[in-house]
């Protein structure tokens, strides 16, 4: 990447505006449009950067030099490669890394499609162990690993654990560190600065921000460990199409003004359920007195968009979600409108059955906030 593209001592914002534009030509749009194809001119030798659609795509190189930048602003021997989806990226690294004898740490309270890797892994002959994220209780069980894999905060629950002290424990006992940086975002927490091998996200989320795009990526430092994820994508062919990554980098250019305004307000709507009697369990690391919030403050620069909370029956909390007008019933988090749902219907979370998972948006806050209470009184009668 170019520092005239992105200073290197750059504000957030103008860091998410500029990150992996190309230099600029006479004439030229400043980002240029998708590139649709599945081969490119190949005379003689194939010595060119773009050969083939499934290994390379002008629209990719530009989408992951922008990941890069935000992920590791002013740091070179960085890759980044994008996927067709979050678990795409997610099944890169650990199908890359992993060989039938070895073990990986996984998180026991992660996102819902975690089990079903679980599965895969074991049945080539992976043994995978598990602990919660909350009270860095992977340590217990990382010895002989040859993986660790964090998810901080986490999907649904919001606990957090001292990325850190994790990444030291590992690397000290000769295992690597993936991170799911999903919820918080590069502008939330960087875990390659906190020591970890790969940063991990699913771009449908808050990175893209508007609902309309499945993507993921994986960024991590130059090696083997990032060549072999990108040999897994070669092999796998799971790669974004050319729209989806166009969409999805000039999604990133309202990332800043997104995350600002969702994560003030999530904030505000979290603060506006402290003192609900029918409201139980009620996570946001930002709250003074989240039990994660003094963890989260030492590694977080933005606390998320994703507020969760109990109502005391599966009943309850239909009847809630059926009464928000500016709240869509729907799965998924991160963009711009806001959506909420009852994450026990999909089964795989150890949550209660009236748990909510609220995801905000950019909705005007006063909005959101009378929106939710009026459903909350709606939805006792």
């Amino acid at each position: 990447m170019s520092d005239s593209t992105t200073a290197r001592g750059a504000g957030e914002g103008t860091r998410a505006v500029r990150a992996g534009l190309p230099e600029p030509v006479k004439y030229e749009p400043t980002l240029p449009g998708p590139v649709f194809a599945a081969h490119f001119h190949l005379p003689g030798e194939p010595t060119g950067p773009y050969t083939y659609g499934r290994d390379e795509n002008p629209t990719w190189t530009h989408l992951e030099r922008a990941v890069g930048e935000l992920e590791a602003p002013g740091q070179d021997g960085v890759d980044t490669l994008v996927f067709a989806s979050g678990m795409a990226a997610i099944s890169s690294v650990l199908f890359s890394q992993l060989r039938t004898g070895d073990t990986v740490v996984l998180p026991s309270d992660g996102y819902q499609a975690l089990p079903l890797v679980r599965a895969q892994l074991e049945a080539y002959g992976i043994e995978v162990r598990t602990a919660p994220t909350g009270g860095d209780a992977q340590l217990g069980v990382l010895d002989g690993a040859r993986l660790l894999w964090i998810e901080s905060p986490s999907n649904p629950g919001l606990d957090v654990c001292d990325i850190r002290r994790l990444v030291e424990a590992a690397h000290a006992r000769g295992a690597l560190v993936a991170v799911d940086n999903t919820l918080a975002t590069p502008l939330g927490q960087r875990p390659l600065e906190l020591g970890a091998d790969f940063s991990v996200a699913s771009g449908t989320k808050q990175l893209t921000g508007h609902g309309d795009v499945l993507l993921g990526y994986v960024t991590g430092r130059s090696g083997e460990p990032m060549t072999a994820v990108r040999r897994w994508r070669k092999i796998v062919g799971a790669i974004p199409g050319p729209m989806e990554a166009w969409l999805a980098h000039r999604s990133i250019a309202t990332l800043q003004m997104r995350v600002d305004r969702q994560c003030s307000t999530a904030l505000t709507v979290a603060q506006a359920l402290r003192d609900r009697p029918e409201v139980s369990g009620l996570r946001y690391p930002g709250l003074a007195d989240d039990p994660s919030h003094q963890v989260a403050a030492r590694q977080m620069r933005r606390f998320g968009c994703v507020v969760s909370f109990a109502l005391p029956t599966r009943a309850r909390a239909e009847r809630f979600l059926a009464e928000l007008r500016l709240v869509d019933d729907a799965t998924s988090f991160g963009g711009v409108r806001s959506t909420a749902e009852r994450r026990g219907r999909w089964g795989g979370d150890a949550v209660p059955e009236g748990f909510i998972r609220l995801s905000v948006g950019a909705e005007d806050p006063e909005d959101l906030v009378a929106d939710v209470l009026r459903a909350l009184d709606e939805s006792a009668r």
